[in-house]
């Protein structure tokens, strides 16, 4: 099974830390039911299995009920993939909160904002102006990018490099906007999003049990019909506080003022072209901002247990 879905075309992460608060007929049919339930099994065994090991007591119990009904959800049918849509402002914890919950569930993992951090690195990398806006996006619609989907290890490939360390730089995370705004790169990105949000209803690295994707406009735009769609947000403070400890190891106060730029200006110039920091109809809001991480994650896989299960 492959672990990682390239692109047809071939061509944010937002770190949580804990403590400070929060920084997924006939016999060619029995064959087919079967091949199904074999990856279904497998996975449930996984998701259970991860949320016994290093979980409170109420995260562990709602990830192994979650795993449970997803592995006896129909017995008469393949039961129905689960996706998780999960949204939210920079520093909000959105990555690594997705990619636990995620591994709990047997779930595969997106991380969205990968995408449009690849991208920026891609026209970079090719020396493309980023101001030049038609010229950006005929690049990134050509883009040879390949993402992993593993939550234990996503991976983010661009023609055949990887790049999963070099996007996370600072120089990346400054200039991610530029490209992020651009709204044919936004069309082409999300185009790709829900392609490979629909490999895993039906195969791909869950075997159809489906997946946690993270990111802008994933509640809106990319998956509105996602069983469960969360807003995860926090307080400006709690924000700056998170994202300065991840990126500089410290959260004083020039350690906060340094991300400032890259927390408060990002989030109001991706504002113009998404809606992530109100919740809309149907999407649940967690705060995180006096949670730690693991009562982040606790809370949002009680959400999917509560409106996620069928």
């Amino acid at each position: 099974m492959s672990h990682s879905a390239t692109d047809s075309l071939g061509g944010t992460p937002e770190s949580l830390e804990g403590g400070t608060g929060a920084s997924q007929d006939g016999t060619a049919g029995a064959s087919q039911d079967g091949a199904t339930a074999a990856a279904l099994s497998g996975a449930t065994a996984a998701a259970m299995s991860a949320a016994a090991v290093g979980a409170t007591s109420g995260a562990a119990v709602a990830a192994a009920s979650i795993a449970h009904d997803l592995a006896h959800a129909e017995t008469t049918d393949v039961a129905r993939p689960l996706v998780v849509a999960l949204d939210g402002p920079s520093g909000s914890g959105k990555s690594s909160v997705s990619r636990q919950v995620a591994s709990r569930l047997g779930l595969a993992y997106l991380d969205t904002g990968a995408m449009y951090r690849a991208a920026t690195w891609w026209c970079v990398h090719r020396g493309v102006d980023l101001t030049d806006q038609p010229a950006v996006a005929a690049l990134v619609a050509g883009m040879p990018l390949e993402i992993g989907v593993d939550p234990s290890d996503p991976t983010v490939h661009v023609d055949g490099t990887d790049i999963a360390e070099a996007i996370r730089d600072s120089s990346i995370s400054t200039a991610v906007s530029a490209v992020a705004t651009n709204l044919e790169v936004r069309a082409e990105l999300r185009r790709r999003q829900r392609e490979l949000i629909d490999v895993e209803r039906t195969a791909g690295f869950s075997g159809g049990v489906g997946v946690v994707a993270e990111g802008r406009d994933i509640t809106t735009v990319v998956a509105p019909d996602a069983d469960v769609r969360v807003l995860l947000t926090a307080s400006e403070e709690a924000r700056l506080a998170r994202r300065a400890k991840d990126v500089h190891g410290d959260a004083d106060a020039s350690s906060v003022e340094a991300t400032r730029d890259q927390v408060v200006r990002r989030d109001r110039d991706d504002s113009t072209v998404s809606q992530f920091l109100v919740a809309a109809d149907g999407v649940v809001t967690v705060d995180s901002s006096d949670l730690d991480f693991e009562q982040t994650v606790q809370a949002v896989l009680e959400v999917v247990e509560r409106t996620g299960q069928r």
